[in-house]
């Protein structure tokens, strides 16, 4: 993602006019922007490679049907981002496959960082389960506070390809401020005592503190770039860092609902069991 966010950042995205080769190499001459965009291609089939092994390897490894959907899931959602790759660069409309294609980028990475968790002995191992009696309830909130951040991210994608102005992304900056707070505030008023939510709350919050310091930052590099005929590498670091921090910020919402959700049970599951324990032999007397 990185590599990707480089090429944008130093207007390389239309170096290489062909796809899969490049300039009909399978390595063309390393000059100015082909660097950045063959880089990218490069670590793009890394990456779907060892996605494939990874997917192969849960087939085998793994008894359950979650582990091994979503480990296909991230091979379908790799060749996908690459498909649209190359159709960005054959067929153009950048502003819409460039946009789609920084899009997939982020949920084929926060399906990773999910199997990961969902592999963890962590997850696998016994947890008390809690009782949240706030509304709304956790599993909502981090829900809404996670498809939020992804929806920003999107806007900032879309304003970096030239999609549409700042404006949408900033409004979305205050929505996604909103949230974070709120699902802070909540996990630690409710369950102040649980060390698990506790670590995922620093998590979130410090990688939210970071990106909004980086988005400042990448502000006043856009701002000050507008009088530049060339991208500077001040521009393409701190442009960068700020797709960068958007991603992990991302990875740590997902890890903080995905906690919530391993913790805390569903009201349907909840009312089974007191209904239930209601309706037990015991209870009854038998």
């Amino acid at each position: 993602m990185m590599a990707g966010a480089m090429v944008t950042s130093n207007g390389a995205a239309d170096s290489v006019p062909d796809w899969p080769l490049a300039y009909g190499r399978l390595i063309p001459p390393l000059i100015g922007g082909i660097r950045f965009e063959y880089t990218h291609r490069v670590l793009a089939a890394i990456v779907s490679t060892m996605t494939l092994v990874l997917a192969i390897s849960i087939t085998f490894a793994e008894r359950r049907p979650l582990a091994k959907k979503l480990s296909w899931t991230a091979l379908i959602l790799v060749i996908a981002q690459a498909a649209l790759g190359g159709f960005r660069v054959l067929e153009g409309y950048p502003s819409i496959s460039a946009t789609a294609h920084a899009t997939l980028a982020q949920i084929f990475f926060i399906t990773l960082v999910g199997l990961s968790l969902y592999l963890s002995p962590w997850w696998q191992g016994k947890l008390a389960q809690l009782e949240d009696r706030g509304s709304p309830r956790l599993r909502v909130l981090a829900s809404l506070m996670t498809a939020s951040i992804l929806v920003q991210l999107i806007l900032g994608a879309a304003f970096r390809h030239g999609a549409f102005g700042i404006v949408p992304h900033l409004i979305g900056a205050g929505v996604v401020t909103l949230f974070i707070i709120w699902a802070g505030v909540a996990a630690k008023k409710r369950f102040r005592e649980v060390r698990d939510l506790r670590r995922v709350t620093k998590l979130l919050h410090a990688f939210f503190g970071i990106q909004l310091l980086l988005g400042g930052a990448a502000y006043w590099a856009v701002v000050r770039a507008a009088d530049e005929s060339q991208p500077t590498v001040t521009y393409a670091t701190l442009t960068v860092a700020h797709v960068l921090g958007g991603a992990l910020t991302l990875a740590a919402a997902v890890l903080f609902t995905l906690t919530c959700f391993r913790l805390i049970p569903s009201s349907a599951r909840v009312a089974a069991e007191s209904h239930a324990v209601k309706h037990s032999p015991e209870r009854a007397g038998a």
